[in-house]
């Protein structure tokens, strides 16, 4: 949503297809979770006393809309895409199936996966998670409001220090908020490391679909490394 209180920002949109094609051109395979937040959140609509498994169905709903705008987009601009969904909308989009996401990787197309999981109850991350285990991908790419995973909450603690890289097992020990539970465990699991960065600096997305952007490597076995540089 950009800089918008609700909804999807033109300029925002168009930003994310520029780093996306960039890195289509360069031979990258991209495939992209989106979530839903901008139009409707289900934890929320579950806080203000809706059945937690219609909020969520509406999420998962808002999901298909950002990833129907964002597959336009891309077309739009030359990049082939597939869009699938975890939930059967037949007339609407693609349902996902592993080997034919696997397909259009493989052709080139950019993958667009709506629908969360398809379950209530699950959020965005382990969409990502799962996706990212069923198609083998070398890494998750967790664009955030911060620049990366940090030793206290930076905006409680300011002193606190970034990780550029950090385990797994310190993640977990020092119960660092990196992703919800069950996400953590696919990646850790399937040994698919993780990259969190800040989606706000310039060319953030490009950057991290390049393997250029610093933010924070979370993988396994990883030799923890703290620093107090700025971005």
């Amino acid at each position: 949503m950009g800089d918008l209180d609700f909804g999807i920002q033109e300029a925002m949109i168009s930003d994310v297809v520029a780093a996306i094609t960039s890195a289509c051109a360069q031979g990258v395979q991209v495939g992209i979770v989106v979530g839903g937040g901008n139009i409707f959140r289900g934890v929320q609509g579950s806080a203000n006393g809706m059945n937690r498994s219609r909020a969520d169905q509406m999420g998962m709903m808002a999901t298909v809309m950002n990833g129907l705008a964002l597959q336009d987009a891309l077309e739009r601009s030359g990049q082939r895409a597939e869009a699938f969904c975890a939930i059967e909308m037949p007339r609407v989009m693609k349902l996902f199936h592993h080997a034919e996401a696997l397909d259009a990787l493989a052709s080139g197309a950019v993958c667009i996966f709506a629908g969360g999981t398809g379950n209530p109850f699950f959020t965005t991350d382990s969409a990502a998670a799962l996706r990212a285990a069923e198609l083998g991908a070398d890494e998750v790419l967790k664009g955030t409001q911060v620049d990366g995973v940090y030793e206290a909450d930076p905006r409680v603690y300011p002193e606190a220090k970034r990780y550029r890289r950090v385990s797994y097992a310190t993640c977990l020990q020092r119960q660092l908020k990196v992703m919800d539970a069950s996400a953590f465990a696919i990646c850790q699991a399937e040994g698919i490391s993780l990259r969190v960065f800040n989606m706000h600096h310039e060319e953030a997305l490009k950057r991290a679909l390049l393997g250029e952007v610093k933010g924070t490597l979370v993988g396994v076995g990883l030799k923890d490394e703290l620093v107090s540089d700025s971005l």
